[in-house]
């Protein structure tokens, strides 16, 4: 009986978590280079279970594993790239291939997919006030009006004699082996690491000019899901309540017999 106790209350809160994984993907299914997470739960504390003899307790017999503990082991991300959205937002790149834009932060380098960009007060190329976007070489690239122009991540700007200046390529970098294994996801679309990077070479991942890399998260799939956990939820509650009712009954009525 006691163990109904452990399995239904560890199910209600690992079905909670689920919820939260669940919803943060729903709110950012609009988010450009959003990637979805997916939790993924086990067992916890796995123990044989044995019958024996009512005289002879040496004699015993395996009877199978039990686990009073459902838990959260880890929640994954989903890197794979997200359909294309031509918006014609003259700041706003996709990548299509492997690969991440680099963002000056105030804690550091951090890598996103979200091409949303913007300028700020002094014309520098930032993404949503989080920092601004590095250059080849790391510099930030600084565009002083909207008569510009980009070719395969250069951007090129024209002044009033219409001149040809180059202001700078998009930085984008990769990493050897797994993202899951490398990355570690942070608010706002971004990404930290402490693994070392390599400066994507021409030809491997291409920047698409006036156009987003919409989210991975697919709402119908996510709807799916949280109606699934929500009915797990509610039926490990109602369990609850009726061993709860159960107990009481044993403690009370049973008991003064």
């Amino acid at each position: 009986m006691y163990q109904g106790f452990y399995n239904l209350t560890s199910g209600m809160l690992t079905q909670q978590r689920n919820l939260n994984t669940i919803s943060n993907n729903m709110v950012n299914v609009q988010t450009p280079g959003y990637k979805s997470d997916k939790m993924v739960s086990s067992t916890f504390e796995e123990e044989m279970l044995y019958r024996t003899g009512r005289k002879n307790k040496g004699e015993h017999e395996a009877l199978g594993v039990t686990s009073k503990i459902r838990t959260a082991q880890r929640t994954y991300v989903n890197y794979e790239q997200g359909s294309f959205n031509p918006t014609d937002g003259i700041y706003d790149f996709a990548l299509s291939g492997r690969g991440f834009f680099c963002i000056d932060t105030a804690d550091g380098v951090r890598y996103t997919r979200n091409g949303s960009f913007r300028v700020d007060e002094e014309g520098y190329l930032t993404l949503n006030n989080l920092g601004r976007v590095q250059g080849a070489g790391g510099q930030p690239i600084q565009i002083n009006n909207e008569n510009f122009s980009v070719s395969n991540g250069t951007i090129y700007g024209y002044n009033e004699d219409g001149v040809v200046q180059e202001l700078g390529t998009l930085r984008v970098v990769d990493f050897e082996g797994e993202y899951q294994d490398i990355l570690h996801k942070e608010d706002y679309g971004l990404y930290s690491t402490d693994a070392a990077s390599r400066e994507v070479l021409q030809g491997e991942t291409a920047v698409i000019w006036k156009t987003l890399e919409r989210s991975n998260a697919d709402m119908v799939e996510e709807m799916t899901s949280m109606i699934t956990s929500q009915r797990a939820l509610q039926s490990a509650a109602q369990m609850l309540k009726m061993y709860d009712q159960v107990m009481s009954k044993s403690a009370t009525d049973i008991g003064r017999m």
